[in-house]
């Protein structure tokens, strides 16, 4: 796993840094529950400069996990799971990700004891469950101390109860802060049709900025929203300046 900066450190210039999302739920899959931590995330990630590449969901099912994770993890810097770490039948994420990596489960003791000391007498193995990783896990330290983050090798596991998601995800954050992406956004009143020319040849000449082209049918001041991004913000200011040359009197000024 890449260096991680801590925060007030420097950046290194145009570092990418490449993230995947596991969501791992029946409920999800289901519609019973709306996925939302995935999306937020998203929009966590971009804003620090990380490239999301997938965003997969799948069942509370030890195999369909170890599969994902196999699968994902080769591919990215950082893999962020969600949910299936509770005390309960279908919590089987750890034992999952465990199984990916080969490794056998433990018990985390600092964690336990936190357990121990809340529930009291009542404490039982179910509780201690929220206690166990992957063997050869790290404890991320955060502003949380009593229950800092679980990762093991470049898997970070996250809850999946959006509120802890996203607390436990905040405390972490400057760890994958990167070099941000340059964005510029421009609208015309051209037809997409007619505009893809013009998107297909700056693409062509500036191949390191990722273009987007979101049509829309409700705003009549405007028919397409273009996006140019890049980590090369130079290239971004040359391929907007291009591109505004080629849409001439098309372009909406917003």
């Amino acid at each position: 796993m890449p260096l991680c900066l801590e925060r007030g450190q420097g950046i290194p210039q145009r570092v990418t840094r490449t993230a995947a999302i596991l969501v791992i739920g029946n409920e999800i899959l289901t519609g019973k529950v709306e996925e939302t931590n995935a999306r937020w995330l998203t929009s966590e990630l971009y804003s620090l400069g990380v490239s999301l590449k997938r965003i997969q969901v799948v069942p509370d099912e030890v195999d369909a996990i170890s599969e994902a994770v196999r699968a994902l993890r080769p591919l990215v810097d950082h893999l962020f799971t969600s949910g299936g770490v509770g005390p309960t039948h279908d919590d089987v994420s750890v034992a999952g990700i465990a199984k990916a990596l080969n490794r056998g489960v433990v018990r985390v003791e600092p964690l336990a004891a936190v357990l121990r000391k809340f529930y009291g007498e009542r404490c039982n193995e179910d509780v201690l469950r929220m206690a166990d990783a992957p063997a050869g896990f790290e404890l991320i330290e955060c502003c949380d101390r009593y229950w800092p983050v679980l990762a093991v090798e470049n898997v970070i596991i996250l809850p999946g109860v959006p509120e802890i998601f996203r607390r436990k995800f905040d405390s972490i954050r400057e760890r994958f802060r990167s070099t941000p992406f340059a964005v510029e956004v421009l609208h015309t009143n051209l037809d997409e049709g007619l505009l893809a020319q013009h998107l297909n040849r700056i693409a062509a000449s500036f191949p390191e900025v990722a273009i987007g082209s979101y049509p829309q049918f409700t705003d009549p001041a405007w028919k397409v929203r273009v996006t140019l991004e890049s980590k090369d913000h130079a290239a971004v200011e040359r391929a907007t300046r291009e591109l505004k040359t080629a849409l001439g009197d098309t372009f909406v000024d917003r």
